[in-house]
């Protein structure tokens, strides 16, 4: 009767179910043939004990033999088995021996061998074919080396941050917009705007509190707003001065809209050329700023060389220490909107002087050295030039300049309409006026020669365009789209 012993049990079919196969023993049985390194055999209960590496290998004897003894093979018989000797490299040091050291490498492991048993099933054992029917209905469940299934999550805490692209953030969605700005915008816009009432109402209020006390009533008494002219002093406007403020409106406009245009293009699609040097391109939009400069820069020769010729700049220029407190209190009469009582066309109040001075003789200067430093006309070879009047000084403040025109211009336009709109424009256009202050107050001649003048200006606005400028810049270069 063949030796019995008992059969090695693995892991359960199922979740929390006894090992498998069920407990039971099997005979040994005497093998005809020797045993490859892996044969599967029929065993009870359709399994098959494994055979680690440390246990020997069954072989059987050669057919004929009448015991059922069996041979137990020694590991290091196996280990050299098939070997093979190592593959050498490089040696670890220099002028030593290739590494690693002469050898045999043992051969790959098949898969782990199983001992050939034949024995009818235990009693009570499942048979193979029901064995195999029961592992393929029964539900697989996978699980980690600790035993919880992967279906569901760790139960230790997360030690390792995903990192910030791995966050889902929310979709962004853009505010609704009524008309430019979106609701909290126009919000904010009414209670700015709110705010600036208010604080130029207390201010209104806190200046004309202040005229009203017996220091106001003096100082307004004291320094009524102007200070009288020198003897010889001019009055009235001649007919060149009416013209040249048309042009220099006009000029100053189209500058201040190419000078935007300059600033803020990215791409230009027109480029103009001189004829002299191909290479040197600029944008259609930066040659009409600069050619707009240079009809700017000789209208403004001219109006200066005019103004001392006929002794106008009298009335511009500060002849007296007493145009500070004068200006101050014409600002204070302004602020408490109690408007001075002015006659343009004798006198400027000491406030407008200061300013037209400031625009004349500082602000069109700057505007001019700066533009100047920026442009092609500049020499760029000239490093002792350039290193005393660097280019960023120049930008610096040209732009500032600008908006200090733009500012001048608002402020002009208001205070014109607000003291007087048809008696204002009857001296700037018409050329008309008296000493009498009131006169030519419902005149409407010089509105309508403003009026006119507005129009040339919004053409002019719109004509800036490449499909007008193109002509006439090929008249003094080249131009080209690239």
């Amino acid at each position: 009767m063949a030796a019995a012993r008992a059969l090695r049990r693995g892991l359960p079919r199922v979740p929390g179910g006894e090992p498998w196969p069920p407990a039971s023993t099997i005979p040994v049985a005497a093998a005809t043939t020797s045993a490859p390194p892996s044969v599967s055999a029929p065993a009870a209960a359709g399994a098959t004990p494994h055979v680690t590496a440390e246990q020997p290998v069954l072989q059987s004897e050669p057919a004929g033999a009448e015991a059922p003894a069996t041979h137990v093979v020694p590991a290091e018989s196996r280990a050299t088995a098939g070997a093979k000797a190592l593959r050498r490299g490089l040696p670890r040091t220099p002028g030593g021996e290739p590494w690693p050291p002469a050898g045999l490498a043992p051969a790959v492991a098949a898969p782990v061998a199983e001992t050939a048993v034949a024995a009818a099933p235990a009693a009570g054992a499942p048979t193979a074919p029901q064995a195999e029917a029961e592992a393929s209905t029964a539900p697989v469940v996978r699980a980690t080396p600790s035993g919880v299934p992967l279906s569901q999550p760790l139960p230790y805490p997360h030690t390792v941050w995903e990192g910030t692209n791995a966050r889902v953030h929310p979709i962004r969605r853009e505010p609704r917009k009524v008309g430019p700005f979106t609701g909290a915008q126009w919000g904010l816009a009414i209670l700015g705007g709110a705010g600036l009432l208010y604080a130029a109402a207390m201010v209104v209020l806190a200046v004309r509190w202040l005229l009203s006390t017996s220091w106001g009533v003096d100082f307004l008494a004291a320094f009524p707003g102007e200070y009288h002219l020198p003897e010889g002093a001019p009055v009235g406007f001649p007919a060149w001065l009416g013209w040249q403020h048309f042009f220099n409106v006009f000029l100053m406009v189209l500058i201040i809209r190419t000078g935007l245009t300059v600033r803020t293009e990215k791409r230009p699609s027109v480029f103009w050329s001189p004829r002299t040097n191909g290479r040197r391109k600029i944008s259609l939009n930066l040659w009409f700023h600069q050619s707009l400069d240079i009809l700017w820069l000789v209208n403004g020769a001219i109006f200066v060389v005019l103004l001392f010729v006929t002794g106008q700049w009298l009335r511009i220029v500060p002849t007296s220490w007493e145009v500070f407190p004068n200006a101050l209190s014409a600002a204070l009469q302004y602020a408490s909107l109690d408007w001075p009582t002015e006659n343009g066309w004798v006198n400027y109040n000491a406030l407008q002087q200061l300013a037209y001075f400031t625009t004349v003789f500082i602000a069109a200067p700057l505007a001019a050295i700066t533009g100047v430093r920026m442009s092609g006309i500049w020499p760029k070879n000239a490093a002792g030039l350039n290193k005393a009047y660097p280019v960023e000084w120049a930008r610096a403040l040209h732009f500032p300049v600008m908006l200090y025109f733009v500012l001048f211009i608002f402020v002009h336009v208001v205070l014109v309409f607000a003291t007087g709109a048809l008696r204002n424009l009857n001296h700037m256009y018409a050329m008309q006026g008296s000493t009498d202050p009131n006169a030519y107050a419902d005149n409407w001649l010089g509105f309508w020669i403003f009026a006119l003048s507005l129009l040339v200006i919004v053409a002019a606005w719109i004509a800036a365009r490449p499909l007008v400028l193109a002509p006439i810049a090929r008249l003094f270069g080249k131009v080209s789209g690239r």
